[in-house]
């Protein structure tokens, strides 16, 4: 069995109790940065076996996880935070089992993720809307913005703090509203509200506020 396992994005109380009880109960964990994990894990007394999986993991790497599933252990998949699949590698260990392993049961343990957290608190009509992840850093970058401004439906995407400032900048020639989540669940949550240019205004003034990764729909409704 395979189990795909929602963390807390911020917050280490977000966790399902199903969550809890498949993550202390599975043989092993599979885990985007282990370090990450551990805290969450001695946080919960989770004393599972940690196994890295990430992003640059390849199909050797997934060689040695095979004797779990050719035994028909449980194994879980977390990331660092959030919903496996969403903006992470999850899908590449979910392809490789069902090539490998068809007969594994994959099943989904719902919980925290930055995207739902975001639409919750929008405050506008998202029964449709687009999701883009993590824009590209350089290549197609002006092209996305380009379809996100002439967008007819909402739009979501994360940037990280490297980058906020100029996707801020590079939507400031758009009237449209923005609802902007940083830090979401933690202490210094914040949500701001307004045209691009002016909450660039309100980051620039205040270097301070910006940290961690932000969470951005453009409403186009």
């Amino acid at each position: 069995m395979l189990y795909i396992v929602s963390t807390p994005i911020g917050n280490l109380s977000d966790i399902t109790l199903r969550a809890l009880e498949v993550l202390k109960s599975v043989d092993i964990v599979l885990a985007e940065d282990t370090r990450v994990s551990s805290k969450l894990f001695s946080h919960h007394n989770i004393d599972t076996k940690l196994i890295s999986w990430h992003q640059h993991s390849e199909a050797k790497e997934f060689n040695k996880l095979t004797i779990y599933f050719a035994e028909g252990k449980d194994v879980a998949l977390i990331t660092d935070a959030g919903s496996p699949g969403v903006s992470d590698p999850g899908g590449k260990l979910i392809e490789l089992v069902l090539s490998n392993f068809p007969d594994t049961k994959i099943v989904p343990i719902p919980g925290a993720s930055a995207l739902t957290a975001i639409i919750s608190v929008a405050g506008v009509a998202m029964d449709k809307f687009v999701f883009l992840g993590f824009l590209p850093h350089k290549k197609g970058r002006q092209t996305l913005m380009t379809e996100i401004k002439e967008s007819q439906r909402p739009v979501i995407f994360f940037e990280s703090v490297h980058r906020i400032l100029k996707a801020l900048e590079q939507l400031s020639d758009c009237d449209k509203q923005l609802i902007v989540g940083r830090e979401l669940t933690k202490q210094f949550e914040t949500i701001y509200r307004g045209r691009a240019k002016e909450i660039l205004a309100i980051l620039n003034k205040d270097k301070s506020q910006i940290k961690g990764e932000f969470v951005i729909i453009v409403n186009n409704v």
